[in-house]
């Protein structure tokens, strides 16, 4: 099975929901062999308001419940700290790899005899994604292809930043989403003891 992208969220959990997310991170690493952070965004004091981690792994999707007195704040009465962990909708990023295929063709138009009887105009097409640029500008082949491969390289990059917005417009989705009860796991104490 291929790695998948997990969020452990607080939610709009107080500062000891954030202390949960580190604690289950923590024992996440400790269960699963592989696993890495992908990025994380640091809570009030020490902990995490969310986590989003690449790992091979399933089976668990839904809130965990920490039972512990508040270690934040002595007295208080509240003693459970839910927190969420949900699979992250994968969005098709561009490959690194520039795999492309060049055409060539006559530009035709104004431009002199050379432009109708050599082949100047350059398509190159993004094999993986099939998207196609073209450039006819230049009155020589190696230059259209410069230019054609500078416009893909434009386009692709602002592709992957269009899936990255997207990607994080989906972790706030399920970061605002946490569901108190009905735990997939519990924990308990300090110690972070794993009960279910």
């Amino acid at each position: 099975m291929a790695d998948m992208r997990i969020q452990i969220s607080s939610g709009q959990g107080p500062e000891e929901c954030e202390l949960a997310v580190g604690l289950f991170y923590q024992a996440l690493r400790r269960e699963v062999e592989e696993i890495q952070m992908v990025s994380c965004v640091k809570g009030r004091r020490g902990g995490f308001s969310s986590v989003v981690l690449e790992a091979d792994w399933s089976g668990l999707e839904g809130s965990v419940l920490w039972v512990c007195k508040s270690p934040l704040r002595p007295g208080h009465k509240r003693k459970n700290w839910y927190i969420d962990v949900s699979i992250l909708e994968e969005i098709p990023r561009t490959s690194k790899e520039m795999q492309v295929r060049f055409e060539t063709f006559r530009s035709g138009g104004k431009g002199g005899q050379n432009v109708n009887k050599v082949e100047t105009g350059v398509r190159v097409v993004h094999i993986p994604t099939g998207i196609a640029v073209v450039s006819t500008e230049a009155r020589s082949q190696h230059m259209n292809k410069q230019i054609a491969l500078n416009r893909l390289c434009d386009i692709l990059a602002d592709r992957d930043l269009q899936c990255a917005r997207r990607e994080k417009e989906l972790a706030w989705m399920e970061h605002n989403r946490l569901e108190r009860g009905n735990p997939v796991r519990i924990y308990e104490g300090r110690e972070f003891v794993r009960r279910r």
